[in-house]
């Protein structure tokens, strides 16, 4: 079986790194932040001081980190991840970032003679504390074969979106269109509000129609009980929003509803709402108004 490394122990990265440990894997973990790994320590995993300790001790490292520059930084230096990859490991960025950091991390880790996986996950804090979450792997198949079991203690499916890469790419999307539903939900509940309809009314309408999706439900419930608290904070929608838009400048595809909606995130970001959860985008269209979708 192999031992695993897990760098990143951020609100997602801690729910993922416990479930690895809970399906019966030897851990190993490693946070820039020491104060994250104290639970760690205390149920006896093992804590290391670098990346670099986190790779010579484990077969299969998993980065989880918030950005290009972050897992660059986790990759690279003389603590970093590759100075201490060896040949037939692999390392897995479960992060969102650009393709060309993706294809950067990628060369890298080749150049140590070990294999790279890009499998960022669909979901939030929740469905990552109950491993619920949707992997969306790139990666060359008997890789991502291999790694798959270690990937499914952390989500409940695997989508093998295809080679090294494919990953990221997908993800952009993924969130391109959450956000988009974000932002949607908001300005409905607005405007169901001022039209004189009940904003739970709409959506019990969602729940029943072609619109059925849980994030409808979910961020909808959290809005009219005005809970904030961050599952998807705005910081991150904001970031993965930009990622999208500067893939799709690169391929010449117009996004104007999604550079749109960026700006909305943006709006909220001026506001002082980046740790806050993504459904608090509404509070931008509260504040142009100077209404509230809560009675």
């Amino acid at each position: 079986m192999d031992k695993v490394g897990f760098i990143g122990l951020g609100a997602m990265g801690t729910a993922m790194a416990w479930n690895v440990c809970q399906g019966g894997y030897t851990l190993a973990v490693y946070n820039r932040t020491p104060e994250k790994t104290a639970a760690f320590r205390r149920a006896d995993v093992q804590v290391c001081e670098t990346p670099r300790a986190v790779a010579g001790r484990s077969s299969v490292i998993i980065v989880m980190v918030t950005g290009p520059e972050a897992l660059l930084s986790v990759l690279e230096g003389p603590e970093g991840v590759l100075s201490g990859l060896t040949a037939g490991k692999v390392v897995i960025n479960m992060g969102t970032v650009s393709p060309e950091t993706t294809e950067t991390a990628a060369r890298l880790v080749a150049a140590k003679g070990a294999s790279f996986v890009d499998a960022p996950v669909s979901g939030s804090v929740k469905p990552a504390r109950e491993a619920a979450l949707v992997i969306l792997a790139g990666g060359e198949k008997a890789v991502v074969g291999r790694v798959k079991p270690i990937l499914l203690t952390v989500g409940k499916e695997v989508v093998e979106c295809g080679g090294v890469g494919a990953g990221t790419r997908m993800k952009l999307v993924v969130n391109l269109m959450l956000g988009n539903m974000m932002q949607s939900l908001a300005e409905a509940l607005m405007l169901s509000k001022d039209l004189g309809l009940a904003p739970d009314t709409l959506l019990k309408a969602l729940a029943g129609g072609p619109l059925s999706a849980p994030i409808y439900q979910i961020k909808g419930r959290a809005i009219l009980e005005g809970n904030y608290a961050s599952q998807f904070p705005i910081h991150l929608m904001f970031k993965d929003l930009n990622l999208a838009l500067e893939a799709a400048g690169k391929v010449r595809v117009p996004l104007p509803q999604t550079a749109a909606t960026r700006e909305c995130f943006n709006g909220a970001m001026a506001h002082g709402l980046a740790d806050q959860d993504m459904a608090a985008v509404v509070k931008c269209l509260e504040a142009l108004t100077g209404r509230t979708v809560r009675d």
